[in-house]
Parts: C-alpha cells; structure tokens; sequence
C-alpha cells in the first residue's frame, strides 16, 4: 500500500481543479525502466484498469499496476517545493539505491 502526504493529496487536487483533463480520474503512480540506476517513478491521471489496486486516500484515489506494486509497498509519497525545485518524493524502503539528483532509483 501506498501512503501520500497531505502536501502530496493536496497538489493532486490542485492539479485536478486546475486541468479538465484530469478531472474524474485517479492518480496513478508507477515504477518503469530508466535513469542511471535503472527504474524511476511516474505519475499520471488515468482511469482504472484489470489488476490495478486501487488505494483511497484522502478523497483521491490513487491507481497502482501489478507490475509497479511489487515495488510501490510501503512507499510514502510527499509534494515538495523548495530551491531545488518542486515535485513528488517518493520514500520508499524497498530500494537498494538511488542516484545522485534522487530522479532514478534500483531495486
């Protein structure tokens, strides 16, 4: 299962509020191939699909794929904004390594 922070909820809806596009879909978070450690983690608004599992959090829901579950368990995700940017961080303990901008992560 996968945690978001109030920040993180919170900028999903701003998104949502501020995107036609996004509204009536959920969050989705994802692991796919690339970066220089190998996998990195993604983000979109989509509509639920076969085996995804879906969490509730808030009053968001947030989509994951089977394939990403696996990695994605116990992941807290965070909104940050702070002089190096703003984004979604992603704590999670199953990684065994990341890189040194944080962007790409290995399993």
């Amino acid at each position: 299962m996968v945690q978001l922070t109030d920040s993180a909820v919170n900028k999903v809806k701003d998104f949502e509020a501020k995107n036609a596009a996004y509204q009536g879909k959920a969050f989705r978070v994802y692991v796919q191939g690339g970066g220089c450690q190998g996998f990195s983690y993604g983000f979109a608004f989509d509509q639920p699909r076969d085996g995804d599992e879906v969490n509730k959090t808030g009053d968001i829901e947030v989509l994951i794929d089977p394939s990403s579950a696996k990695y994605l368990n116990g992941a807290k995700i965070d909104y940050v904004e702070d002089m190096k940017g703003a984004g979604f961080v992603v704590e999670n303990p199953n990684t065994t390594g990341s890189c040194g901008c944080g962007n790409s992560v290995s399993f």
